[in-house]
Formats: structure tokens, sequence, C-alpha cells
């Protein structure tokens, strides 16, 4: 599943409202202080494009009501990242919000997410050998592939 956040309900709103346009139909869930919207992976690639770049925008936009709440509420500013856990439990790791938007600006969610589910795994699922131990026990050798 691919997974966008926001944390202001309206950004989610036209989100949603991008996604119905476009022919699909989102999961939206929400706890009142996140709201997290999911689609299937199985996306054509072009399209995938142009969610990211909206999702990049509403983002943007979820970042200024973010800078606008925190103005009324003192120096209160936050963000944070959907961890999925093995066992099915959504988490979310609280992230510097100027960290993020540096992270953002060069990653799509897509491969932002990537990232974040192989910490995740490997936080869950610990293997103590080397990459290049995994990479030999995953990849044979050329020479041994004929005898």
């Amino acid at each position: 599943m691919l997974e966008y956040v926001f944390f202001h309900a309206e950004p989610c709103r036209r989100f949603v409202r991008f996604l119905q346009e476009n022919d699909l139909q989102p999961e939206v869930e929400s706890d009142q202080e996140t709201w997290e919207v999911r689609l299937p992976e199985a996306l054509d690639e072009t399209l995938l494009e142009r969610v990211e770049v909206r999702y990049d925008e509403l983002l943007a936009f979820n970042q200024q009501l973010a800078d606008e709440t925190a103005a009324g509420e003192g120096d209160y500013h936050a963000a944070g990242v959907v961890l999925n856990l093995a066992s099915g439990e959504t988490v979310y790791a609280q992230v510097d919000p100027e960290l993020l938007a540096r992270i953002m600006s060069v990653l799509t969610p897509r491969e932002f997410g990537e990232v974040v589910n192989a910490i995740v795994d490997a936080v869950e699922n610990p293997d103590s050998r080397t990459l290049c131990q995994r990479m030999r026990d995953v990849t044979p050798h050329a020479h041994e592939e004929g005898g």
C-alpha cells in the first residue's frame, strides 16, 4: 500500500478529492491528529507521478497550516513518519519538520516509504550478517551456477 499522511484535515480532503477525480478509491483513516490516505501500489507510473506531485503540493500546504498553528500556539512544530509494524500496528515516529521537509524535497513519498520500511524490517527482524554476506546468500556466483 502507498501511504500519504497529513496533519490537517483540509489538505487531506483536497488530496482525496484529487484521487477520486482520477478514478481512484483511497482508504482514509484518521485519529483526529493525523489523516492517513492509502492507495494500492499497482498504479500506472504516469498517474503515480501525478499523485506524488499533488501530494507534495498539499504537503507544502499542510506545512503552511502547521506554521500558522505554531504561530498561534508558541513554538509547537511537529512532523511524523508512519511506521507499519509486522504485527499490523501503525505507529508514528516524530521527526524534526525541517529535516522531513528536506528529505521530501529529494525523495518521493514512495521512495522514502521504502527506506522507512527497510529500517522497520531491520529492527523487527535483526540480521547480524554483513551486507556482503547477505548478498552472497541471495545471489549465487556465476561459477557456482554451472556446477
